[in-house]
């Protein structure tokens, strides 16, 4: 089978829209987390949220083209020309049947369907967009990818729910594993972050209601957390089997070892108490990956500040890594992003490359007060160094949907 790695990466975040100056902040501590200006909260109890600021679609795009794109397609057409032009590739020198997108969302083109709901009720149906359909539906981020690259292999929008990166990363690695192709981006998008989704999110009381500081109210793992914070971006990362890497002398960021994927089969949206999907998941990858539970020296959580959540998926690691829970440690990029859904797999794999990569480990921000239940080592507040040489990536989604990835540094 084809070893697979990694060799490109782009971003777009809350913390930045790009992949360095995300990581550089991320590592630094800071968060992404502020007021909702994008419309008016007034009537909301909820006022915060994870939003992308300074990105220019206009500028990107072009005017025309950007106002035939809803945003979440737009982070991810900018997301994924940042890791072509990051990976080197030329695509007049590959084999373009052997090119493929893997990019899912989890809610797609939600605020197109407003806009054009709203213009429905207020002008008529011969006023609607005909191209209402193709810039709303979960599929066009991987579709307009493709259609970019001139990618003729397989392209898959995988939904999952808030596992999607994790899922599209995972099969990716499958196919390129097997031979069926040379090359696959892969990651999510989603650009949520709107009047029907928050007030939805608010009234399910699975948001966090600390308006009077946006920068802590993500806390993950703490005493005092109160939900998750929503947010948006997007996260696409280039695979490749290492033969054909190699024969372009790419510059190679980490190794794929391992996925697992799993189903709580228990509830719409609540995971599994006990974090038994969870715990199946991570057992799935370490044997994908061929290593031992004590092999692995990070975890990036999934860790979205709820209560029951936070508390699953510690129990699973737990259950999973027996004593070695207590020495591994867990770090919860949402405490600084919030959660982007559908794209917090794809950006949170992004970081565990740049955690191998540099042997820094970003924390958990917001730990004031432990909590009896969540008692591992969350890297509390302040970034760590140490040495890395694997880490796994957590990812749960509404529904039970559990996906996991395991990546290595890169050695020959």
């Amino acid at each position: 089978m084809e070893r697979v790695v990694i060799t490109g990466m782009g971003a777009i975040t809350p913390l930045g829209n790009n992949v360095e100056t995300f990581w550089t902040r991320l590592a630094r501590g800071d968060s992404g987390i502020s007021y909702i200006d994008t419309f008016d909260t007034t009537h909301f109890k909820v006022k915060i949220a994870g939003i992308v600021r300074d990105f220019d679609a206009d500028k990107l795009f072009g005017s025309k083209e950007a106002r035939r794109l809803d945003r979440f397609s737009q982070f991810a057409l900018a997301a994924a020309d940042q890791a072509l032009i990051d990976s080197g590739i030329n695509l007049d020198q590959i084999d373009k049947e052997r090119l493929g997108v893997y990019v899912g969302s989890g809610i797609g083109g939600i605020q197109t369907l407003i806009d054009q709901h709203q213009l429905l009720n207020d002008r008529g149906p011969d006023r609607v967009s005909p191209t209402l359909v193709p810039m709303m539906i979960s599929n066009m981020a991987a579709a307009l990818i493709s259609i970019k690259l001139g990618a003729l292999g397989s392209s898959l929008s995988p939904v999952t729910a808030c596992s999607i990166g994790n899922t599209a990363i995972g099969e990716a690695f499958y196919q390129i594993q097997a031979g069926r192709a040379d090359v696959l981006f892969a990651g999510g998008s989603d650009a949520a972050v709107t009047e029907i989704s928050l007030a939805s999110f608010t009234k399910a009381t699975a948001l966090s209601t600390r308006n009077d500081e946006p920068e802590k109210a993500s806390r993950p793992f703490d005493a005092g957390r109160d939900g998750f914070v929503m947010a948006e971006g997007s996260g696409i990362l280039v695979l490749e089997s290492l033969s054909h890497a190699l024969r372009r002398k790419a510059r190679i960021y980490a190794e794929v070892i391992g996925y697992g994927a799993s189903s709580d089969a228990y509830h719409m949206v609540a995971t599994h108490p006990e974090g038994h999907g969870a715990y199946r998941a991570m057992k799935l990858a370490l044997k994908e990956a061929s290593i031992e539970p004590n092999q692995v020296d990070v975890i990036s959580a999934h860790a979205t500040s709820t209560e029951v959540g936070d508390k699953s998926e510690t129990a699973a690691i737990k259950k999973l890594f027996g004593q070695d829970a207590y020495r591994i440690p867990v770090t919860a990029n949402k405490s600084m992003t919030g959660h982007m859904f559908g794209a917090a797999g794809g950006v949170e794999a992004i970081a565990l490359v740049k955690s191998l990569q540099t042997g820094i480990i970003p924390p958990t921000i917001n730990q004031q007060e432990q909590e009896a239940e969540c008692d591992l080592d969350y890297v509390p507040n302040v970034a760590r160094t140490a040495d890395l040489t694997i880490g796994m990536s957590n990812s749960f989604g509404f529904g039970g949907h559990n996906a996991v990835i395991v990546l290595k540094k890169y050695s020959e």
